[in-house]
Formats: structure tokens, sequence, C-alpha cells
């Protein structure tokens, strides 16, 4: 029995069906999760994923795989689980110093993105603002957009190219090259 055939059955409130789709994609949506939510927090989500597919099933529409409709709900899930925790208390790069670190490394990497962020323009330029909003404030997209008031599309554009500055210019004080690619 294939995937969508399954969430079919699940939608008539087929407990086996929700069982099958568990052990088809749970192990890889894990892995997926992992990646960016910590251990404890990935069988959580694991969880209200599936308990959202059972609740939406009936709503499902074979167009792709059905996989990629799980990960979507597993991605809003992940994001509603960060957003219920509010902001993230902790730095994205903390520099404590410890005994094995090098105090002039940690000032070296704070000055080296200190001078990257000078690269997504003043304080209030559009690249700048979108990676606040997205990255520092952790909006969503459309919440971005209704307060820079514009489309969610040019959050989403300016958002990339805020990312794309920052890698060159982390890279150029690298001394790396830039050519290449965006990766």
């Amino acid at each position: 029995m294939d995937d969508d055939e399954l969430i079919a059955r699940l939608a008539g409130g087929d407990d086996l069906a929700l069982r099958e789709l568990f052990s088809r994609h749970a192990p890889w949506l894990a892995a997926r999760l992992r990646a960016v939510l910590p251990v404890p927090d990935v069988e959580d989500v694991l969880q209200e994923t599936f308990l959202a597919a059972w609740r939406s099933a009936g709503t499902y529409t074979p167009q792709g795989a059905a996989g990629g409709w799980l990960w979507g709900i597993a991605r809003r899930q992940a994001a509603l689980l960060h957003r219920r925790r509010g902001p993230a208390t902790v730095p994205l790069l903390n520099h404590e110093l410890t005994s094995e670190s090098d105090p002039a490394e940690a000032m070296l990497t704070k000055a080296e993105l200190a001078a990257a962020m000078t690269a997504l323009g003043a304080p209030g330029a559009p690249a700048r603002e979108a990676w606040r909003l997205l990255y520092v404030e952790d909006r969503t997209v459309a919440e971005a957009a209704e307060l820079m008031g514009v489309p969610e599309g040019t959050v989403k554009s300016r958002a990339r190219r805020a990312r794309l500055l920052l890698r060159a210019a982390l890279r150029s004080s690298k001394g790396q090259s830039v050519e290449g690619g965006t990766r």
C-alpha cells in the first residue's frame, strides 16, 4: 500500500494506517529534525507531527510525495515549538572563554562578525532589517512582511540577499575566495 492510500485510510480513522505511516517516515523525519532541534525536542515534535497528520489527513490531496507533506507538518511543528519558547536566550555564537579557548581568537571572531554585519548596510537597510526580524527576533515571514510593509516574497528575497552578503563578508574576512557559488 502506498503512502497516499495510507493517508486516505488515516482520514477514515484507521489507526493501523497511522502506525504504518509512522514506521515509514519517523526515522528520516527524526534525522532531519535533529539538524535543527535539540535531541530532547525531536520526539515531541515527531509526536505533534503525526498527531497533526492524523487531524488533517482528510484535507490531504495527493499532489506530490506524502513525505513532503509530512516534512511540511514537521517544520511547522518545530517552528511552533520555537515560538512557544520565545526568542533564544542563548546568543547564536557563544564566546564564553574556557580554559581551552583562546581569548584573542574569540575577540577576532567577534570583530569579524561585527564587520560582516556592516555588509548588510546601515541599521534599517532592507537586507539588515529582514535579517533582524527573521533571525534575531525570530519572526515569521508573514510578520516581517507586515512590519516592513512589503510582500512576503520581498522579505524572502531580502533575507536571501542578507545571507549571501554575510557569507561573502565572512569568507573574505577569513581570506577565502567567494567565487564558485553560495555554499
